[in-house]
């Protein structure tokens, strides 16, 4: 495993769509692993192919406390949404910035695991968030793009909270 450089906004490779996987093959797996160290040694939830530079429709997601539950989405399409949700928004790709963001509450999703097998994930709350963040990677886009009002630096949202 390896940690891998994470592209940030403004690369153009953040706004291309990625390719489908169309074999899950030994340099798959090893990118998602390295996938994983790089999210966890960012301390991300989340992280997209096109993030660490490959155009492949691969996502990771950890929104466990303990950070020990990842989920790989190769392939992954969304089948169904619900409700709504609005909040503070980040992205690895934007170091140091937040904005806020309205997302579905729920999400249906199909995927495709390591070994193969597809599977279906419902989500709410921040891995619904999570889920519809990183899959808005694959297709060239970036939370930035739907962000109501302006962007904030991270600290003033701890400096706030401290306030109150």
């Amino acid at each position: 495993m390896a940690l891998r450089t994470i592209r940030e906004y403004g690369d153009d490779v953040l706004e291309k769509k990625c390719k489908t996987v169309k074999e899950i093959t030994p340099r798959i797996k090893e990118l998602v692993q390295d996938m994983l160290e790089t999210m966890y040694n960012a301390n991300g939830v989340g992280l997209a192919a096109p993030q660490v530079g490959i155009l492949k429709r691969i996502v990771v997601i950890d929104v466990s406390p303990e950070a020990d539950q990842p989920l790989v989405m190769i392939n992954p399409e969304i089948l169904e949404t619900d409700g709504e949700q609005t909040g503070y928004e980040g992205c690895l790709s934007l170091p140091g910035k937040s904005g806020v963001v309205t997302r579905p509450n729920y999400v249906k999703a199909k995927a495709t695991d390591l070994d193969g097998t597809e599977y279906i994930i419902e989500g709410e709350e921040l891995l619904a968030r999570a889920i519809c963040h990183e899959l808005d990677h694959l297709d060239g886009h970036m939370y930035v793009e739907k962000v109501e009002g302006e962007l904030v630096n991270n600290e003033d949202l701890v400096e706030d909270s401290e306030e109150e």
